[in-house]
């Protein structure tokens, strides 16, 4: 199992100035790397308060990759629909050669209709220049002279510089969170898989549904479930008491969830044949109370040993290999989130490496490639 931080702003301006999110999240991942998670995802967003504060993934990683040694970064995620694909292609072999080979490359539909509007993009196009724009960029990666001619893009003898640093290229990430369609199309390229369970417990069989689905596609397809990665995307919070991280973690929930609810609220009136359900979205967050959280949410919450067990749990429910825990939800600050993750990566990895631990052979030490070391 491997763990990252996962970043999605979401502060109402009034609350925080954006070159302090910065400054906390940029130092954050800095103590990240010296703890040893795997991964720091960043994800792109517009105009709003959702996400609002990152615009562009890559540059905010690449100050990452300047500021650190050894942490992967990844984007989590870039929107094809709103980017060429010579400049994604372009930008990202720039910050793979600046992080020294150590660019994840995760991509989404988007989902916002304002974002939409404002780029002039239609939603019914989103899924073709999703597949589009992805498969055009790995050929950017891979070949030394491209040419395509698509409804959305057209060129002809492109040579991508610079070059990318990884061979063949940095690893693909898809996020997929309702399309059965999706998840299939990500396991048929060979893509790994991001996804965000919803917000309560009681709705994880649904998460499990999909995931199946991606399981299965890959299998079929491939032969085995060699190359498959599953990347969970959850809020974390751990304090020495599960009262206290209560007490904390879930008014921040409650926040991230009021925004991301005014977001969907754009939802309104709009359709999309390649979104269905979404219209719904803004009533489905709003009708998850406090109480409801304090009763039921799916977010691992709690003291270091009852982390332990939620996390053991989640992954019963949940075939993962990778979790990326959300740490800035709720506007929080680096007062909250460092102590948070400070705590996970001594006290909770080393229980997780221990309950997973093997035998040591004759000739060496096992790896337990539990991603966090203390």
């Amino acid at each position: 199992m491997k763990f990252g931080i996962s970043l999605l702003p979401d502060c109402r301006p009034s609350r925080r100035p954006v070159a302090e999110y910065y400054r906390e999240v940029l130092e954050l991942s800095v103590q990240a790397d010296a703890l040893g998670f795997e991964y720091v995802k960043m994800t792109e967003h517009y105009l709003g308060t959702y996400g609002g504060y990152c615009p562009s993934p890559l540059t905010f990683l690449s100050s990452v990759a300047v500021l650190t040694s050894r942490i992967r970064v990844m984007t989590g995620c870039m929107l094809p629909a709103f980017h060429h694909p010579i400049q994604i292609a372009a930008h990202a072999a720039m910050v793979d050669a600046i992080s020294g080979g150590r660019l994840d490359c995760g991509f989404a539909r988007a989902w916002l209709p304002y974002e939409f509007e404002a780029f002039g993009v239609s939603m019914d196009d989103s899924r073709e220049l999703f597949e589009s724009t992805i498969e055009t960029v790995i050929r950017l990666w891979t070949e030394p002279e491209v040419t395509v001619d698509t409804p959305h893009f057209a060129f002809r003898g492109a040579t991508s510089t610079p070059g990318i640093t990884q061979r063949p290229h940095p690893p693909v990430w898809g996020a997929a969170i309702r399309s059965p369609q999706s998840f299939e199309w990500l396991a048929r390229k060979g893509f790994g898989l991001l996804v965000s369970p919803p917000p309560l417990r009681r709705d994880l069989w649904a998460t499990r549904q999909l995931i199946d689905i991606y399981r299965s596609t890959f299998e079929e397809v491939h032969g085995s479930l060699v190359g498959a990665r599953v990347a969970l995307a959850i809020p974390l919070y751990v304090a020495p008491t599960t009262q206290l991280a209560r007490s904390v973690a879930l008014p921040a929930i409650k926040e991230y969830l009021d925004v991301s609810g005014e977001a969907a609220a754009a939802w309104t009136d709009v359709t999309s044949s390649n979104y269905a359900g979404y219209q719904n979205m803004s009533d489905a967050f709003a009708a998850i109370t406090p109480q409801l959280l304090a009763q039921d949410a799916a977010a691992v919450v709690g003291s270091p040993d009852e982390v332990v067990d939620q996390i053991g749990r989640l992954t019963d429910a949940l075939p993962v290999d990778t979790i990326l825990w959300n740490v800035d939800y709720g506007g929080q600050g680096l007062g909250t989130m460092a102590p948070s993750i400070e705590r996970f990566a001594t006290e909770v990895a080393p229980q997780l490496e221990a309950r997973t631990a093997k035998p040591v052979p004759a000739d060496g030490p096992v790896p337990v490639g539990a991603g966090v070391r203390p």
